[in-house]
């Protein structure tokens, strides 16, 4: 947006001498006698801006149309916006003044004139604009002209000398604002469900000059500049770096310790999550060992392969090669080890001069590979950072927000801040919560993973889970029904029995006459399609193969019949009244974050065979023993409804969700294992860590693991394997954050 100081139209307004300072419009205001006094003198000033009518659209949208069902014409969306930059100022969007102001707009149209159209020509606008301006204070409505809140009350205090004159008050309960909101807030949690493309994401960098994350000001595109390439590791590691930097195993300590302690040497050991706190460990740039041979340190930096076919370690100061023939991974057969991925190596330098093996030449130590290698002792990833200590909050009930470097002001993913909205929003998540019963399902979700469309078996285990859920009251319905790829056995348009577009939609459309035999789902119930690598447009290029992420939704083109599905059952007669949104479907990109209550509560959705491409390209390390497993102190496992789960199967689940939380990235693999796009790298962030995580990898046992307080799911196949006739999917509650592995016998 841009922010231009507004000009008032009076011809005798004094022009400001300093446009810079924010000069207002009318700097000279009419004198007030001195018999007159007013308790509320001291009003904050708001500095106008100008704002853009498309800046404002989205909010307005959202506001009018989906939300009140109201059409804004262009004259009254400018209307609003000369509105909105005039009385609420530069902190509009930040603090969300404006979409309060257009929540009273909506609520006193319907109530004066209840027609659908809202036009800026219109005589009603211009006196509800009236009549808000004058209850607002500092950018805020103090008191609603709608009638639906309690109105200010005047209170006049009279005077005790004749000669003085009357004081005038307004005073506004503390709580109106809060208990009319909690009146009017819908029981039905899917008000506040948004669905966030990473295209539409908010592309952040962390700057580690300012120590604070800024964002990307050129537009993102196809073909960047060369220079992003490296950009997206760079920005990785200064991601990982401060996050390091902040836990309490690397910060040295303020109390001198005994002679033992502070000399004894620090290895790197686990407790839990996080390294054990023996002693302050010290990052050391791979620069910083040149002429230290035969000396001790512990390194930060990405795993590689160098031209040569050695391992190397790598950061912002070079590259050494890494002898991992003696090096034990901490915690044992806790994590992969993949080249891509950012590690925490702890051994000896050896110079060249000492070694037996090749020289490597350049030993100038910056910016390339410098002479000798780096013996690990141990190697390990980085330790994950809760979400709590990400946004340096401390105690939810009261917002607390800790001076420890948390990002509670940071708006990730286009929802809101944490501290702009998330004590608002966790009261109203409070109230939602509490309006049901006890054992209410609207607060569950259903995930379907690997939904094969061009398969039989496939689409009787669909009818088999949307009869059961059609089957319960309305009230008891899930709130949102997760429906992920790969739609078709085979690539689009590479052959196979999904050989071109004419046979994927035909599959679309036998979803759509499926989903039209439960119309109360299709009212009830929020559906978002997750596409796979199979389904077009990437799959028509790559026959299946691993395409570049993040990757957009499915075409429209093929979505008619659905989209025409929830449109008939919207508009039944005979509908139940269960709510008053409208049900609908969402397509998705892969991956995508879904937002609940703001940024209270955040899930990200993936569809990526992780576990197999981790098994193929993981270093094998010969000190590593298969049989140790993750300390049980780190993870919780939900009990799966299987009873003959292994331990290796259980083993598994944990090192995968271990793996990709640690690195803080879904991706953290080289561009020729997994491509991605770019300018949408940021977007693939995993911080701060979400609430809940839907990795759907049907190559990985189905299960619900919850590490550092973040649940990670995986749904498996929809068909179980080895398991004729039996229907598995992964229901979520986000009441409890706690998900569940259900299976059902198809008739």
């Amino acid at each position: 947006m841009q922010s231009t100081l507004a000009v008032g139209n009076d011809a005798n307004a004094i022009p400001s001498s300093s446009p810079a300072f924010g000069t207002p419009a009318h700097p000279i205001r009419p004198i007030v006698p001195a018999t007159i006094t007013a308790t509320n003198s001291s009003k904050p000033v708001v500095l106008p801006v100008l704002i853009p009518a498309t800046s404002l659209r989205p909010i307005a949208f959202r506001t009018f149309t989906k939300k009140h069902s109201l059409t804004l014409t262009s004259s009254a969306l400018q209307a609003l916006a000369t509105f909105v930059g005039k009385n609420c100022g530069a902190k509009w969007r930040e603090e969300g003044l404006a979409e309060k102001v257009l929540e009273e707009v909506a609520r006193s149209w319907k109530k004066s004139r209840g027609s659908g159209i809202v036009d800026g020509a219109d005589q009603e606008l211009v006196d509800i604009l009236r009549g808000i301006e004058l209850s607002m204070v500092g950018g805020k409505i103090v008191a609603a002209t709608s009638g639906r809140r309690t109105a200010p009350t005047l209170v006049r205090e009279d005077s005790v000398n004749a000669g003085q004159m009357e004081t005038l008050s307004v005073s506004t309960p503390q709580s109106m604002d809060v208990q009319q909101e909690t009146e009017d807030i819908c029981q039905d949690p899917r008000k506040f469900l948004k669905v966030v493309s990473l295209f539409d994401q908010p592309r952040l960098f962390y700057d580690p000059n300012r120590r604070h994350f800024e964002k990307v000001s050129k537009s993102p595109s196809l073909l960047p500049d060369p220079s992003q390439k490296t950009k997206i590791f760079r920005d990785r590691y200064h991601l990982v770096q401060q996050r390091i930097l902040r836990n309490e195993s690397f910060q040295a300590p303020t109390i001198k310790r005994g002679a033992a302690a502070v000399n004894g040497h620090a290895s790197l050991s686990r407790t839990e999550s996080s390294f054990t706190q023996q002693n302050a460990y010290t990052l050391t740039p791979i620069a910083n060992l040149l002429g230290r041979s035969g000396s001790n340190h512990v390194l930060l930096g990405l795993l590689t392969t160098l031209p040569t076919g050695q391992l190397a370690i790598s950061d912002l100061t070079g590259s050494i090669v890494l002898d991992l023939s003696n090096a034990v991974p901490v915690p044992k057969g806790g994590s992969w080890f993949v080249p891509g991925m950012i590690v925490i190596v702890e051994g000896s330098y050896h110079e060249e001069d000492s070694m037996d093996g090749l020289r490597l030449g350049g030993g100038g130590g910056v910016g390339g590979t410098i002479g000798g290698k780096f013996a690990a002792a141990s190697i390990g990833g980085p330790p994950s950072e809760r979400r709590e200590v990400s946004l340096g909050i401390t105690d939810h009930k009261k917002n607390d927000q800790s001076t420890g470097g948390g990002f509670g002001w940071v708006d990730f993913f286009g929802v809101g801040s944490e501290k702009s909205f998330g004590s608002k929003m966790r009261t109203t998540e409070s109230h939602v919560w509490r309006v049901g019963s006890a054992d209410s399902k609207r607060s569950k979700m259903v995930c379907i993973g690997e939904l094969n469309l061009d398969n039989e078996q496939t689409l009787g285990a669909l009818k088999r889970i949307l009869s059961l859920y059609a089957a319960a009251p309305v009230e008891d319905m899930p709130m949102a029904f997760i429906l992920v790829g790969n739609f078709v056995t085979n690539a689009t348009m590479a052959g196979g029995r999904a050989g071109g577009s004419i046979e994927y939609k035909e599959c679309f459309d036998l979803l759509a006459s499926i989903l039209s035999d439960y119309p109360t789902l299709l009212q009830a119930a929020t559906f978002v399609f997750v596409p796979g690598d199979n389904d077009p447009w990437p799959s028509a290029f790559s026959s299946g193969a691993t395409t570049a992420i993040p990757r957009r939704p499915i075409p429209e083109l093929f979505t008619s019949r659905i989209k025409r599905a929830f449109a008939t059952a919207n508009t039944d007669t005979d509908r139940v009244p269960c709510t008053e949104l409208n049900g609908e479907a969402v397509w998705a990109s892969n991956p995508t974050r879904l937002s609940l209550f703001g940024p209270v509560n955040e899930m990200v959705i993936f569809r990526d065979d992780m576990s197999s491409r981790l098994r193929r390209n993981s270093i094998a390390l010969t000190a590593e023993d298969e049989s140790d497993e993750i300390g049980e102190g780190e993870m919780d496992m939900e009990h799966l409804q299987e009873k003959d789960l292994t331990s290796q199967t259980l083993t598994a689940s944990r090192k995968l969700v271990k793996t990709i939380l640690d690195q803080g990235h879904l991706c953290p693999f080289p561009m020729s294992i997994r491509p991605i796009l770019w300018d949408w790298a940021s977007s693939l962030n995993l911080y701060p860590l979400p609430t809940a995580m839907l990795l759907i990898d049907p190559e990985a046992p189905a299960f619900a693991v919850t590490y550092e307080g973040c649940q990670v799911m995986n749904p498996g196949r929809l068909l179980a394997e080895g398991r004729r006739g039996i229907a598995r999917w992964m229901e979520y509650d986000a009441r409890t954050k706690k998900g569940l592995v259900r299976e059902e016998l198809m008739h």
